[in-house]
């Protein structure tokens, strides 16, 4: 058994690096979104808590964000919490709050974090989560703010349609001060008001999803209008470094047009 485990863990390696070998470093994408999907299932699947879920699926997140930092990816959103799921049970939610808590404050002594200066975000509805989330977030977000090299956004409490309409909100204002003429609104300027505005590329390269729903369930649904995709038949906690890099890898494959 254990010269069969062994044996296995060769040819992990063996295909890592053969796969590895097959992405050009030229044509990395500049930002990633993920759908972190899956952790109740996989939980339910190994008979455990829901809490033991998303659990596993925040360890798999820090490694996920090494391996990204690792290839040079600048930007990374990962979708970890969306406003549908304030409708999960009291004691669920609350669990997921706790997990976020511990793993918000991890990173702001994170020596990868401030080594290699990532700008860390929370885009949402940041007003509907706790107040203890919400002093953790100010506390990360103001110790990286200076940061320029990567920026990583966890989307809490989030929407994309619930983003345009705030975006649609703050132009409406500006239009009734006088300070926006309604004939100027155009692409450029509500990209302004969206969330990702801080960034130097808001739409993303690719979205991957993981437990092979083929869905965006309300994830940058304005920036990721030409973002390639890529589903994982996996659950979020059992989600590789090579399925990362067999993304990669069908992004690269693509030909991206644009509608031309």
């Amino acid at each position: 058994m254990l010269q069969g485990f062994l044996s296995a863990i060769g040819v992990y390696k063996i295909y890592r690096q053969w796969l590895f070998g097959q992405i050009k470093k030229e044509r990395i994408p500049e930002h990633i979104g993920i759908i972190l999907d899956g952790n109740r299932r996989w939980a339910s699947q190994r008979s455990l808590i829901p809490s033991q879920g998303h659990q596993e699926g925040a360890d798999k997140v820090r490694k996920f964000m090494e391996w990204c930092l690792d290839l040079g990816i600048n930007t990374l959103t990962l979708y970890a919490f969306s406003t549908e799921n304030f409708k999960r049970s009291k004691e669920e939610v609350d669990e997921l709050m706790k997990i976020y808590e511990e793993n918000l404050k991890e990173l702001v002594y994170s020596d990868a974090i401030h080594e290699n200066k990532v700008n860390i975000r929370a885009i949402g509805r940041i007003n509907l989560l706790p107040e203890r989330i919400r002093s953790i977030i100010d506390e990360v977000e103001h110790a990286t703010k200076d940061y320029d090299q990567f920026y990583i956004n966890f989307a809490l409490a989030y929407g994309g349609r619930a983003e345009i309409v705030d975006a649609m909100r703050e132009i409406a204002t500006l239009v009734g001060k006088g300070e926006i003429d309604p004939e100027s609104i155009d692409e450029d300027l509500i990209e302004k008001h969206l969330y990702t505005s801080h960034l130097p590329q808001p739409d993303p390269d690719l979205i991957i999803r993981t437990s092979g729903e083929a869905r965006l369930s309300n994830f940058l649904i304005w920036q990721g209008a030409y973002s390639e995709l890529f589903i994982v038949d996996v659950y979020w906690p059992d989600f590789r470094e090579i399925d990362l890099a067999r993304a990669i890898r069908s992004y690269q494959n693509r030909h991206r047009r644009y509608g031309k």
